[in-house]
């Protein structure tokens, strides 16, 4: 039986990168998806392919009311929400502190932590009704460790992070479920700045990548999406409140190829003893 059968999902950021794949898993895993994104071509021609189990809604996360409207399309069409993905993103201002525009701040900080506010606060009067739920959201490693990304954008992220955390303490005992996913680099329109152009153009700005990773590839929207197949599914029903993080291991220090060559062969234990000396 698909994991996911007779479950409904809204994925905000879905038309393209992490939140295409996860639409794409979701309903080949039988749920019901509403592909919340602000590219309206895109994402209707994904909502098409799909047929009956998709449905298009042009959002702007910033907006209430456009990311309101996404949940009651799910409810006016399929009467229930069992998953809020609040993937939409964008990587923000970049630069030094001094030199970020105060009103550039705010935008990054809207889009990547308000949005995802908006997204939980909309999908959790359903969810306690139905005394059942599972709500995501795309934090980043950016969030967990320092120096893997914008400054703005990493503040942003380890809000969505610790926001997760929390509202999970808060929703538990209405059977709800939240959890972050920390996502390391992933080969996506928006990681490789090809966002509104052909796909084929990520794979031409990633052959040549060097991977400071264990794993020594990109991440690919899939691996996302199988983590939030996972947390969506009745797989997961005693996590909670958890950043979990999949990026091939970057998050978790330097490369064995970059550590001190004295840690990579073998030397005798020299004991201390001061009644040798």
């Amino acid at each position: 039986m698909p994991e996911l059968e007779g479950k409904v999902a809204v994925v905000t950021g879905g038309a393209s990168g992490i939140g295409e794949g996860t639409v794409r898993l979701f309903v080949a895993e039988g749920a019901k998806v509403v592909i919340a994104d602000m590219q309206e071509a895109r994402g209707s021609t994904l909502a098409d392919e799909l047929g009956d189990a998709a449905l298009f809604q042009q959002v702007e996360v910033r907006q209430e009311d456009q990311v309101k409207a996404a949940v009651d399309l799910a409810l006016d069409k399929w009467e229930r929400l069992d998953c809020m993905f609040n993937n939409a993103g964008f990587g923000g201002v970049l630069g030094p502190i001094e030199d970020v525009p105060a009103d550039e701040f705010d935008m990054t900080m809207d889009v990547l932590v308000r949005g995802v506010f908006l997204g939980m606060k909309h999908a959790i009067p359903t969810m306690k009704a139905q005394k059942s739920g599972s709500i995501i959201n795309t934090g980043s490693i950016a969030g967990v460790t320092c120096g893997r990304g914008p400054v703005v954008y990493s503040v942003a992220k380890a809000a969505v992070n610790h926001m997760s955390k929390v509202t999970a303490m808060e929703l538990g005992e209405h059977n709800i479920r939240v959890n972050a996913i920390c996502p390391g680099y992933i080969a996506t329109p928006l990681s490789t700045n090809t966002v509104g152009r052909p796909d084929s153009l990520i794979e031409e700005r990633i052959k040549d990548s060097e991977y400071r990773q264990p794993i020594p590839r990109y991440g690919r929207p899939d691996d996302i999406a199988q983590m939030a197949l996972f947390l969506a599914s009745d797989r997961s029903t005693f996590v909670t409140g958890q950043a979990v993080v999949v990026d091939g291991g970057a998050a978790n220090g330097v490369m064995w190829s970059d550590q001190n060559n004295v840690y990579k062969s073998y030397h005798p234990i020299r004991v201390y003893n001061p009644d040798a000396e």
